[in-house]
Parts: structure tokens; C-alpha cells; sequence
């Protein structure tokens, strides 16, 4: 790493840090070490110990992905970003760590975080690109917009009872319903969405 003044090094520190936070993936010291070249893990640790001392980050002790904004909720915990599922035709779902997206602590228990490919829900004002914060429950009422699990795909729809059989259904006219049972396939509710979020850069 070439050489630089410890002022201008940890404000880049700081940019880094700041970004990956504003992306809902805080870093470790680890990684800030990995970013910067820095030969030990300590030189990393004692740049965010001084932004922290300086107040331009606060860290949650006991947590390795800790550090947050002054300006952010004091009582704000992180939840897993698992991935894509589909809002069009269906895809395989794998449940993969992604990141981590920022949540009031009150709200993030039985949480998890799905980013949103296809366009079958813009009706319903969930876009591609778009991550959905899912509630993890079993069951849904008509109406709830859900992430499902039919076959062994994810597809987050419109919970619907027609005539007694379940239905998802999409929030675009060009997409048709999914009826799960009726195509004998598996069928498993994960959760409700309960917010959208969207970067609009």
C-alpha cells in the first residue's frame, strides 16, 4: 500500500466504511484490513477506534458487523439478505448469505431480506432490483403479498383462496396465477412481506 498521511487514510476508511454501511453490509475489522493492505488487523482496528473516539461512527459491542452511522437508529440490528426470488416466472431458490440489510431491532425477530427479480408484482409497487423484508410465518390471509416455495422455486405473489384452492397471484396482467395444488407440487408459505425498500441510484 503506498504510503499516505494517517488523516488522509482514515478519512478513506471512514468513505469505505460509510459505504458499505449505507449498502446494509457493515464490514469487519477484518475486512477493512483486507480493503486498505494494512499488514495487521490491529492498524485497521485502531483507524475505527479513532473514527468512533472522533464520532463519525458508533460500534455495537459484541457484534463482529457492529459499526453504524451517528445518524442511524440506536436500536438497529441487521438481518440476512438471502439471496433473489423471482416476482415473474418462477426460479430455484437457494438461500445464500447476500449482505445484511439494517432493521429496527423491535421489528427484525423471524425477519430475513429477499432482493426482487422479474416484473409480475409492479402493480403491487415492487419493482426488479427492489428488496423485500419478509416475515417468517407459515400461513398467509387473502390478500397478503407473500414469498412462496412451489416445486423447489421461490416466488413472491399475491395470496389468494378461489374456490377453495389456493392461488398466487401476480400484480401484472401479462403473468397468469399459480395454482400450486392443482399442479401437485410442492407448496410451502416462507413468509409475508411486510416493507419494500429501493435504491434510487
Amino acid at each position: 500500500m503506498a504510503y499516505s498521511r494517517p488523516g488522509q487514510t482514515r478519512r478513506r476508511v471512514f468513505e469505505f466504511v460509510r459505504q458499505r454501511i449505507l449498502q446494509g453490509i457493515p464490514p469487519t475489522t477484518r475486512e477493512v484490513q483486507d480493503a486498505f493492505g494494512f499488514r495487521a488487523v490491529q492498524s485497521a482496528r485502531q483507524h475505527l477506534e479513532a473514527l468512533v473516539a472522533e464520532g463519525k461512527l458508533v460500534k455495537n459491542d459484541g457484534q463482529a458487523r457492529g459499526y453504524r452511522l451517528p445518524d442511524q437508529p440506536v436500536a438497529s440490528t441487521l438481518v440476512p439478505m438471502l439471496g433473489q426470488v423471482q416476482a415473474g416466472q418462477l426460479t430455484t431458490a437457494i438461500e445464500y448469505p447476500d449482505g445484511y440489510l439494517p432493521i429496527e431491532a423491535d421489528r427484525a425477530d423471524g425477519m430475513f431480506a429477499l432482493r426482487v427479480r422479474g416484473e409480475s408484482m409492479l402493480n403491487a409497487g415492487i419493482l426488479p432490483g427492489d428488496t423485500v423484508l419478509v416475515r417468517r410465518q407459515p400461513s398467509a390471509r387473502p390478500g397478503d403479498i407473500v414469498v412462496a416455495i412451489v416445486g423447489d422455486e421461490a416466488t413472491v405473489k399475491t395470496y389468494r383462496e378461489v374456490g377453495g384452492r389456493v392461488e398466487l397471484h401476480p400484480e401484472n396482467d401479462q403473468y397468469a396465477p399459480i395454482v400450486p395444488v392443482a399442479n401437485g407440487e410442492r407448496f410451502e408459505i416462507l413468509g409475508r412481506v411486510v416493507e419494500v425498500r429501493r435504491r434510487l441510484d
